[in-house]
């Protein structure tokens, strides 16, 4: 399985919002700038997560994207899942009933089994990240903290 740059900048992006921007919303010019992707490119991924209902937005000055949850509550897997569609290693590892868009040999090839058991450890695996953990990853690593500027106030 190879992940398309829609999970991978879409992971980063969910991380620089937590990360960055906690409570408030993040606007795309500063993710962008902060992670290097194209803003253009960020809009269309942050389409996916609002349909996941991992992200909504806020229009305005004050405005910009935001968790709908908090980062403990949001997996790698739900990421990867809103922008892939799914996390199968091969199309055969499904759970369908043959002709459900699953293999020809449902039920009969003895690979099959490799694969579910494959992707079901994956699964485990990607379900026990958070964009918390992240974030934890992240402070561990001494990834700079970057405060949003449009609340910053000098007298």
């Amino acid at each position: 399985m190879r992940l398309s740059t829609k999970s991978r900048y879409g992971l980063r992006a969910l991380f620089d919002i937590a990360y960055n921007a906690g409570n408030q919303p993040a606007q795309i010019k500063d993710i962008s700038r902060r992670q290097d992707i194209s803003p253009r490119y960020l809009e269309q991924i942050f389409q996916s997560f609002k349909k996941a209902g991992i992200l909504k937005s806020k229009k305005g000055p004050q405005g910009g994207y935001f968790l709908t949850r908090k980062p403990d509550q949001i997996t790698v897997r739900q990421i990867v899942e809103a922008a892939e569609g799914d996390t199968l290693l091969v199309a055969c590892a499904c759970e369908t009933p043959k002709g459900k868009g699953c293999c020809t040999m449902n039920g009969q090839c003895v690979t099959q089994t490799v694969w579910f058991e494959a992707t079901e450890h994956l699964n485990t695996f990607l379900d026990s990240l958070t964009l918390q953990t992240l974030c934890e990853r992240g402070q561990d690593m001494g990834v700079k903290r970057e405060s949003d500027h449009r609340f910053m106030y000098y007298i």
